[in-house]
């Protein structure tokens, strides 16, 4: 029943006017886990799982690029227990879906000052963008250790050390060459951001990158986000009249 539900749901979408690029802030993971009176790594397991279920359902929508908030620079603030928990749960979920990755042709990227993450998360990251480099048919990017402000001050810090070592010239500063000192450069920007759990803020994510993309806020808790779910959102984002400011 559900499953033709979901089915119905498609066949409404203006498959010429897919978004290309799709932003989600995965929330509501602990939430999920209280409410079943479960531990929060229990909801972050679960949420690991839409991960891999929801690139699939994008990928086979035509969404080329999936960019999602896998862990903030303030999500630091937690206890040290869950940091740790994460952190594993990182390196874990990387190597079990490198295989799948590389068999379903899901190339993966990492942004965010990766550098404060445990090295075994860093090597393990690499080493499944490496695997996944020839991966065509979705990129799903993981911001990790990622704020947008961090993002942009670290753009800041280079152009000016740039500016200093005479690369490039002051008067040469434009909103098209901050973007490309961003660690989004190498894609367009979203198109739409969709936020989990019923929040209803942005929480320092792609601030400067989603200006103009149109923002789906659902009620739904991130390990009950479903094909459905996704459908919605995009249905939506087909109904509006985007505009960019003309």
């Amino acid at each position: 029943m559900y499953q033709l539900l979901a089915e119905n749901k498609k066949l409404e979408l203006d498959m010429a006017r897919i978004p290309k690029h799709v932003a989600i802030i995965m929330d509501g993971n602990r939430r999920w886990a209280k409410n079943r009176g479960l531990s929060p790594m229990v909801g972050h397991w679960k949420g690991a799982e839409v991960l891999r279920q929801i690139s699939e359902s994008a990928a086979n929508l035509g969404v080329k690029v999936l960019t999602v908030y896998a862990f903030s620079t303030e999500n630091w603030a937690r206890s040290e227990e869950e940091v740790e928990s994460l952190m594993k749960l990182f390196e874990m979920y990387l190597r079990s879906q490198k295989d799948h990755m590389v068999a379903s042709g899901v190339k993966l990227d990492v942004i965010g000052d990766i550098d404060r993450l445990p090295l075994s998360v860093r090597e393990t990251a690499h080493e499944v963008k490496e695997a996944t480099a020839g991966g065509t048919r979705i990129e799903l990017v993981l911001a990790l250790n990622y704020g947008a402000r961090d993002d942009i001050k670290r753009a800041v810090v280079s152009i000016v050390e740039d500016i200093e070592k005479g690369l490039i010239a002051k008067e040469a500063v434009s909103e098209k060459l901050i973007a490309s000192y961003l660690d989004t450069a190498k894609w367009a920007d979203p198109e739409l951001l969709i936020r989990t759990s019923g929040e209803r803020r942005l929480s320092n994510f792609l601030l400067w990158q989603i200006s103009y993309a149109e923002v789906h806020y659902t009620d739904v808790l991130w390990p009950d986000f479903d094909e459905g779910a996704l459908v919605d959102a995009i249905l939506e984002f087909q109904k509006r009249d985007r505009r960019t400011g003309g």
